[in-house]
């Protein structure tokens, strides 16, 4: 359930298939907004080399992920080539309620999820300026097998049919005018009424101005 009172913070869910340039954007927006904060997902896979527990994940054993699973401590789960990977519903509902800003990378199946404890979260969803640009992302990434690429280009298809579900779309032609736009949405969810009555709840009293916030 979401929590009883809107949090001062707010929730960001940001989709896209694989080459959209999700990563990029999302990472020069953090860097120039340091008041939001990426969502850290608990996994039961073993650390791979330089990462960190608590900055590139939690990392845990499959007993505890299941306990913490069981008492429905998880917004979202899922199994990925044998190991747990889920999304603490506790840990941002802390963050947002201490007037934290936090941002989710996730799949549009993550963001169905979250949405439903969390109807407020805000759903941003990248696209490609065309799938033959996608190709070519994927392509100088160097990262993937030719038929690695092959398939996630076949499943961008079914991802970005999912776009209408969420409030807004960027198109990741110019990486400039991308970034600003998503700067824009962020900047423009912290003036909703809610956040700025849970911000600002002196000056609102001060000024007789009440609200319903559940």
């Amino acid at each position: 359930m979401p929590p009883p009172h809107a949090p001062s913070g707010s929730l960001f869910m940001v989709v896209a298939p694989s080459g959209a340039g999700k990563s990029t954007l999302v990472n020069a927006l953090l860097a120039q907004e340091p008041a939001i904060k990426l969502s850290i997902s608990f996994t039961t896979r073993a650390p791979r080399p330089a990462e960190q527990h608590g900055r590139e994940y939690y990392f845990t054993s499959a007993d505890d992920f299941q306990e913490r699973n069981s008492r429905g401590e998880f917004l979202e789960s899922a199994e990925v080539h044998g190991n747990y990977y889920g999304t603490s519903r506790l840990l941002i509902t802390e963050q947002m309620q201490a007037g934290t800003d936090v941002l989710l990378e996730i799949d549009w199946q993550g963001a169905q999820q979250v949405k439903k404890q969390f109807p407020h979260a805000v759903g941003i969803f990248i696209l490609p300026p065309s799938i033959a640009a996608l190709e070519e992302r994927l392509k100088k990434r160097g990262q993937d097998e030719p038929q690695v690429i092959t398939r996630r280009i076949l499943a961008a298809g079914g991802e970005i049919a999912h776009a209408p579900e969420f409030e807004y779309v960027i198109i990741n032609q110019e990486f400039a005018v991308a970034l600003s736009e998503l700067t824009a949405i962020v900047n423009a969810t912290r003036c909703r009424f809610a956040q700025q009555a849970a911000r600002n709840a002196s000056l609102f009293a001060q000024l007789g101005i009440h609200a319903n916030l559940s």
